[in-house]
């Protein structure tokens, strides 16, 4: 029987782990083009790993269409800051193109400065055909194999032999590659690949400019001179002349449309994350046998009353935990507040897990841009009704009788923190005119998702919390409060939540690693196997440090576990925030202070939602523990 559960097991495991690859439905159907079909390639923001704030693609004098058209973006597009957008760039399907001419453009003061502002930046291009981004293909030194990096850099420095001075230099050809995936059938074909090869070329022509007639020098297909290197680059200066060019070329693939994403996601560091899974389960493992030995130790022995005979120090080491029956389950200080915040870690906890088994089936592919900051937004709302039901129902344990102060508090207390640095660092990238600063429009969208529906729904399961019976404790509480005895060094409460969240930490900060080099370096997340599997070995390692450290604090007659059961494993956020100062210096080359801010806000909300949700598991584990403790257990 054990051999055939740990086969269901490993099966079980091995397909959240595979989950990533084996499914796939994307937020668009397939298209099929035929030879000779107009293709439109659109224009997305402008992105810097060194800023961190994006900008539309026409914040720079590109050439833009007679009428820029926006696309429809969804709720978490516009957070992101993405800004799809009509362009200038149109093939046609399977018809090669060879120094198409976009438009040019002459340089004055202002449009050279914001040229060089954005290449000294290091700012990307990013494109979109058929719903893929535009990647430029880099090939490994160290190995034979291809990476592909999103979007191509505006421009470059650089320096004309034999000159120290400092030159910008403006990527004006771009070579396309359009991958496509026959039908041998049909004879329409679909789009797997996206690729490009930026250049930087001074462009010349003979005679009068003619727009997009004009024969140039420099590109000709009827001579054969085409655009191969950079060795005559178009450098950016006030007064100088720009000529936007194009290439396109089709090559026809194997990989098939449902695997054209595989190639942008493949994954080369594999090896680590299985490293992350061993280390994450031998921490497990080694709180599973503390807390296996103290269940043990009270329950076995504590539920047979003692009927063996002990030493002294056994007895008195046992009973520790015993005297203090009468005070265990008396109410904390702020008892308020933990309700509030256990049931704001309810909602983020049914948030997550939702949100995870969604991305394990594959339905939030990376196709679906801005889909997964959707879904969190949505399920966090939703979640709600289940904040206001786990928070009443905990007060009304308290003997509270005021839930909708309660309620109204666990609706708004949370998201109103975040609101506040949210509107700071809002209003800090609207200073910087970048795409990224969310508009009013979305503003409303957010404040009508939380008084809308959030708040209600936290009210409707408030109501229906209050209204079961309350929750009975297994013992009575005595009225006069028992008095704590001085409590060892290592029992002091700072040093024990401190310590309590290192291990919940280590069990993730190797995932959490990758989790930051995709949102701040704009790579893609897509391995949620590992990352679900990582969830739970956090949740099992929150559970049993807490329900570790709330025993040995009860055997030391401290009864004022409450909120400290909820501190343990939410401490763990502080490492975490830690861990990413530590990410910023190391990792990172943001220099502007804007840039600075907008990093450490965001990851001081991520760091304040990860605290709710770890200290509301470490809280229910010890609640439970100490529960089956005391009702199992004969009390004199």
């Amino acid at each position: 029987m054990a051999f055939w559960r740990s086969l269901a097991f490993s099966a079980v495991l091995l397909l959240l782990i595979h989950g990533a690859h084996c499914f796939y439905l994307p937020g668009v159907a397939p298209q099929d083009f035929q030879k000779g079909d107009q293709l439109q390639v659109k224009v997305n923001k402008l992105t810097s790993t060194k800023t961190q704030l994006p900008y539309s693609y026409y914040s720079l004098p590109y050439c833009p269409p007679p009428k820029i058209q926006d696309s429809a973006e969804n709720l978490g597009e516009v957070l992101r800051g993405d800004r799809i957008e009509n362009s200038l760039y149109a093939f046609k399907m399977r018809e090669p193109q060879m120094c198409n001419i976009v438009c040019n453009i002459k340089l004055d003061a202002k449009t050279a400065k914001e040229f060089k502002e954005k290449i000294s930046d290091e700012y990307r291009v990013n494109m979109i055909l058929d719903n893929l981004p535009l990647v430029v293909p880099l090939k490994r030194n160290d190995q034979d194999s291809t990476v592909y990096q999103l979007g191509f850099h505006v421009g470059l420095k650089g320096q004309y032999s034999g000159s120290k001075e400092e030159k910008y230099f403006i990527h004006n050809h771009l070579a396309f590659t359009v991958k496509y995936h026959k039908d041998v059938l049909t004879e329409s074909a679909r789009i797997v690949g996206f690729e490009v090869k930026p250049f930087s070329v001074k462009h010349e022509y003979e005679g009068k400019w003619e727009g997009k007639t004009t024969r140039l020098t420099t590109c000709d297909p009827h001579a054969k001179n085409t655009v191969v290197n950079s060795n005559s680059p178009q450098e950016v200066e006030e007064g100088k002349e720009i000529i936007f060019t194009y290439d396109v070329e089709f090559q026809e693939s194997d990989v098939k449309w449902a695997s054209r994403w595989d190639a942008y996601l493949l994954m080369n560091d594999d090896q680590i994350h299985w490293f992350s899974i061993v280390n994450s389960l031998m921490i497990v493992l080694f709180l599973s046998g503390m807390v296996a030995m103290i269940m043990l130790r009270t329950l076995y022995r504590d539920i047979a009353k003692y009927n063996e005979l002990e030493t002294q120090e056994e007895a008195q080491e046992e009973t520790g935990w015993k005297l203090v029956h009468g005070d265990v389950f008396r109410p904390p200080i702020n008892s308020d507040l933990l309700c509030v915040y256990v049931g704001t870690g309810v909602q983020f906890f049914g948030m997550m897990l939702v949100t995870m088994l969604f991305a394990v089936l594959g339905f939030l592919s990376p196709s679906n841009r801005g889909g997964l900051m959707t879904a969190m937004l949505l399920l966090w709302v939703f979640m709600g009704i289940f904040a206001g039901y786990s928070s009443t129902r905990l007060y009304k344990m308290f003997k509270g009788s005021e839930w909708k102060k309660v309620a109204l508090r666990t609706a708004t207390m949370f998201p109103a923190i975040v609101c506040a640095i949210f509107f700071v660092l809002n209003a800090l990238i609207w200073g910087q005119k970048s795409s990224g600063a969310v508009p009013f429009g979305t503003m409303f969208a957010l404040i009508f998702l939380w008084f809308g529906i959030s708040v209600p729904l936290v009210f409707v399961g408030s109501y229906v919390g209050f209204k079961k019976p309350a929750i009975e404790n297994p013992v009575k509480t005595n009225k006069i409060p028992r008095q704590i005895p001085e409590q060892a060094w290592y029992m002091n409460p700072v040093f024990s939540v401190l310590i309590g969240g290192i291990l919940p930490f280590g069990a993730v900060f190797i995932e959490l690693f990758f989790i930051l080099t995709s949102i701040w370096l704009n790579q893609f997340y897509y391995i949620f196997g590992f990352l679900f599997l990582v969830f739970i070995i956090l949740i099992v390692t929150c559970a049993e440090i807490t329900i570790v450290l709330c025993y040995f604090q009860l055997c030391s007659e401290d009864y004022l576990w409450w909120w400290r059961s909820y501190l343990t494993s939410g401490s763990s956020a502080l490492y975490l925030f830690l861990y990413a100062t530590f990410y910023f210096f190391t990792k990172l080359e943001i220099t502007k202070l804007v840039s600075a801010i907008f990093y450490f806000g965001y990851m001081l909300i991520a760091s304040y939602a990860f605290f709710v949700v770890t200290g509301t598991i470490g809280f229910y584990a010890c609640f439970w523990f100490t529960r089956l403790i005391y009702s199992s257990v004969k009390i004199d």
